[in-house]
């Protein structure tokens, strides 16, 4: 009789032990969060104009949701933030964040502004370098603007974002407007202002951005 109770609380003891073992592992499986998507952009990301939850970003989430990709989008866009902006801010939240990817989408309001190509393209790189040190995969989004600003500005224009993503090795989306801005009743598609996509165009905006972020949250190599 002794001898089986001795057996039986070392096998108790060894259940216990087990059963501790088991629930601290899933414990830190729950605790543990989804890798974060870090958005950081202009007004085209921020929703402005739009009721809230609306926008691509918002979108982002419910497409992560509905095709079980487990990931969580944080958005750290700005209306009327620039590429100088953006490099200023982005050190600060690739350290509270910890992103495993992040989506850039900067540049329309340098040129807006008639900033020089040259700053933001320094700008450009060096976020895209400041994330990628950090484990990150980056998404550049590119834009283009009318031809009003000059046939010469407008090409240059739309190729710094090809030209940094091929030199720094990173995915990045060619227009971020396609299917949006150069289609036949664009004017349709926009607000009054003529500048910021109306709710119905965003679906479109997130497709674009989907094609290039989808194969890296599966693990692929990215299109540059």
């Amino acid at each position: 009789m002794r001898f089986n109770f001795k057996r039986r609380m070392l096998m108790l003891a060894g259940i216990g032990s087990w059963l501790g073992a088991f629930q601290a592992g899933a414990a830190e499986a729950v605790a543990a969060p989804a890798p974060a998507i870090l958005i950081l952009g202009d007004s085209l990301s921020a929703e402005y104009g739009l009721k809230r939850g609306s926008g691509w970003v918002a979108l982002l989430t419910q497409r992560l949701q509905r095709e079980r990709i487990a990931a969580r989008v944080v958005n750290a866009s700005i209306s009327g933030e620039t590429t100088s902006g953006g490099r200023t801010r982005l050190p600060a939240l690739l350290k509270q964040h910890r992103p495993r990817f992040v989506v850039i989408e900067l540049g329309a309001n340098d040129a807006l502004r008639g900033l020089p190509l040259r700053s933001s393209r320094e700008n450009l790189s060096t976020m895209v370098a400041a994330a990628q040190a950090q484990g990150a995969q980056v998404v550049l989004v590119g834009m283009q603007m009318p031809p009003n600003y000059g046939k010469r500005y407008s090409e240059d224009f739309a190729r710094l974002f090809q030209d940094v993503a091929k030199a720094q090795k990173c995915a990045w989306v060619p227009f971020f407007l396609k299917g949006v801005a150069d289609r036949p009743d664009a004017r349709d598609w926009f607000q009054h202002d003529g500048i910021h996509p109306l709710e119905k165009a965003h679906p479109i905006m997130l497709d674009n951005v989907w094609d290039a972020l989808k194969p890296l949250l599966l693990g692929r190599q990215p299109r540059t």
